[in-house]
């Protein structure tokens, strides 16, 4: 009799289409997990998802906004009915524009945390109960140094939403913890991604590359350097770490601090 095929882990990734959400899929992928790359920028997505399919590996990509809650609810159903369930939630999806304080509308306030956190919540919620059914599931949420333990002029918004979810990893952790759930963050310091390179929201080429003079570990970090920890929290080898936030900065925080 032949044995039966393991299955595959499904791997749910939000913002999976460029940076740091871009590489963990493609770790997610490269490790045998089938990654299922969600994004609003569809053209960046899609063609993640195709290149992974292309090199060997597993994927499909959906459009979604995580400020939908009806997109959140119908994506996970549809997952649930075609795998059983999701075992893998990353939360990465997130904006971070700068504003400063006299020109902070309630409105972008409210943007930030629709997406950075609440946007977390609306994929989490409806994946749970077929974790639970199924006993077991790791979630991963992206927060930041911002959120941690560093402050950041004109994005009070930004720090506020990713100190946030540190309540959310800590919150959940507790909750789940008996359902066979792991709930777990990563805090990335100075990563070379789009949004760090972004002269209008961030620090720039410039900037970026004075900040690596700063660092312990002397350079910036790399996309992959937080997909590969983010990797390591989802696997059995973190099997009883669950509600902490793991901040990845190359020695930043404790060299300054």
């Amino acid at each position: 009799m032949a044995a039966t095929k393991p299955r595959k882990r499904v791997v749910l990734v939000t913002g999976g289409g460029i940076g740091i959400g871009r590489a963990t899929c493609e770790a997610f992928a490269r490790a045998g997990d089938h990654v299922v790359v969600t994004d609003v920028l569809e053209k960046e997505g899609r063609a993640l998802a195709d290149k992974i399919v292309g090199d060997g590996w597993s994927a499909e990509f959906a459009l979604l906004d995580v400020c939908s809650t009806q997109a959140a609810d119908a994506l996970v159903t549809r997952l649930n009915e075609a795998h059983g369930h999701i075992d893998v939630i990353v939360a990465n999806a997130g904006i971070a524009h700068r504003v400063p304080l006299g020109e902070l509308s309630d409105e972008k306030w409210d943007q930030t945390f629709d997406i950075d956190l609440k946007g977390m919540l609306r994929v989490i919620r409806p994946a749970v109960p077929a974790m639970r059914k199924a006993g077991a599931g790791a979630i991963v949420c992206l927060s930041s140094i911002m959120g941690v333990a560093y402050g950041w002029d004109e994005h009070v918004h930004y720090s506020a939403a990713k100190s946030g979810v540190v309540g959310l990893v800590r919150g959940l952790a507790v909750e789940l913890a008996a359902q066979g759930i792991r709930v777990n963050g990563v805090a990335p310091g100075y990563i070379r991604t789009a949004q760090l390179l972004s002269e209008k929201h961030s620090l720039g080429p410039e900037g970026a590359e004075k900040a690596s003079a700063f660092i312990p570990m002397g350079r910036l970090g790399e996309p992959e350097d937080i997909a590969d920890v983010i990797h390591f929290l989802a696997s059995p080898a973190a099997r009883y770490l669950t509600g902490q936030v793991l901040t990845v900065d190359g020695g930043l925080l404790v060299g300054r601090y």
